[in-house]
């Protein structure tokens, strides 16, 4: 029976979460929207459809809107994304999961145009059956469209899926898609604030070296 790991990738793959935040933040800047660095970084894991409104009071949909996600892409891929890398030991842990027989699809709410280059930058692609991103989904996480179709792509049953995950949004996506989820610390948020996930661990490579005590173990082992 298919298992899966559906993966979310800033802050959780790459070390990204700083950068967008600052692609929003020179955006903002630049329409001369007043906006603080605190509250949007909180709000990165987010889509621009929940970001804008959250920080700006702005929807994604007028043209103030539209303009200042196009403009924060065009930052975000000409003066951040040439400097972003990848967390340690993330590719070592994504080959444990396909060599565990796990289906890898992910579950991000970055736009296509910068998702692939993120996957290239984190060196999985290669190992990543599916991916959906913001074009998949209505509406970004927290609600829980696009890991409800990272899951249908994976072929998964709920109950064979986890989640690996950095933000409270994250964590929220996957317990209403119905999935448990594994939180690690490296895209800034801490313990308190990833309540609800099965397991925190610092990063990536704190989960491999702590393998086969992790929640993926135990769902390896239930498909023997």
């Amino acid at each position: 029976m298919t298992a899966a790991v559906i993966l979310d990738v800033d802050g959780t793959l790459v070390d990204s979460n700083d950068a967008h935040a600052q692609a929003w933040m020179d955006a903002f800047n630049e329409a001369a929207v007043p906006v603080s660095y605190d509250r949007v970084r909180q709000s990165i894991g987010m889509g621009g459809d929940k970001l804008l409104p959250h920080v700006a009071g702005i929807s994604e949909e007028t043209r103030e809107g539209k303009r200042l996600s196009q403009r924060r892409g065009e930052i975000f891929k000409s003066d951040y994304l040439p400097h972003i890398a990848a967390f340690p030991r993330v590719r070592d842990l994504l080959q444990r999961f396909a060599d565990e027989g796990f289906t890898l699809v992910v579950a991000s709410s970055a736009q296509p145009d910068e998702l692939s280059p993120l996957l290239e930058i984190a060196g999985v692609s290669d190992l990543i059956a599916a991916r959906s991103s913001s074009d998949d989904a209505a509406n970004s996480k927290p609600d829980p469209d696009i890991v409800q179709a990272a899951l249908r792509l994976s072929g998964a049953a709920p109950g064979r899926a986890l989640m690996l995950g950095d933000t409270p949004y994250d964590v929220e996506a996957a317990l209403r898609a119905g999935i448990g989820i594994v939180a690690v610390e490296s895209g800034g948020w801490g313990r308190d604030a990833l309540q609800g996930a099965v397991e925190v661990h610092p990063g990536a490579a704190e989960i491999l070296s702590n393998y086969e005590q992790s929640a993926f173990a135990r769902l390896a082992s239930q498909r023997d």
